[in-house]
């Protein structure tokens, strides 16, 4: 059992590398493209790029100028280490969730400090992600996952619905009444007395 002390200790290398130890634990990509099978040193990689955001200073988050340093931070971080920078990744460098940064871009909250830069970053990580798909960079479902999910793409099909009278135009309800009626008055057989002495 481990002490109560111990929850504090900072993460090394080698615990880093214990949690993911497992070799080939993974699910092979679709036909190989895009293969999901990481390599020996792979999980340690972005479990210690993870690491690197996670005990970042707290920054004012109402100050636009820090905001935007911060964004720029996490690009030249994930550019130095070599990994592809993320959503969540760019929120957890803030501070913040993820929906905290679409509301955001949004406008939804500090929209005249903070949209316009916010969409500039999200700008730029939706452009990485095409690139990613269109160079097979990344895993077709996780690409579409992605798109669905961070940067508001859906799969859409429209069905345009004409509405037809297959009978012609449609008649007037009153004058279809008074035709029928006069019709009606016409081939009604009206029953002629019948009275007879028998």
């Amino acid at each position: 059992m481990k002490k109560e002390s111990d929850k504090n200790l900072p993460i090394t290398e080698d615990t880093a590398k214990e949690v993911v130890k497992r070799k080939n634990n993974n699910p092979e990509g679709i036909g190989g493209f895009g293969s999901v099978e990481t390599q020996p040193g792979d999980n340690s990689r972005y479990l210690r790029h993870a690491f690197g955001i996670w005990d970042l200073p707290t920054i004012d988050i109402a100050d636009a100028e820090q905001v935007q340093k911060r964004i720029e931070w996490y690009f030249e971080y994930c550019i130095k280490d070599d990994m592809k920078p993320t959503v969540s990744g760019l929120a957890m460098a803030l501070g913040v969730d993820r929906r905290t940064l679409y509301a955001w871009s949004r406008g939804e909250t500090r929209d005249v400090t903070h949209s316009p830069i916010v969409k500039k970053a999200i700008s730029i990580l939706e452009t990485l992600w095409e690139d990613y798909m269109q160079n097979g960079k990344i895993n077709p479902v996780s690409g579409i996952f992605l798109g669905k999910n961070h940067f508001g793409y859906t799969d859409k099909q429209e069905i345009v619905v004409e509405p037809k009278n297959p009978l012609g135009t449609a008649e007037d309800p009153e004058e279809v009444k008074r035709r029928y009626l006069e019709e009606a008055a016409e081939t009604a057989e009206i029953p002629e007395n019948t009275d007879s002495e028998d």
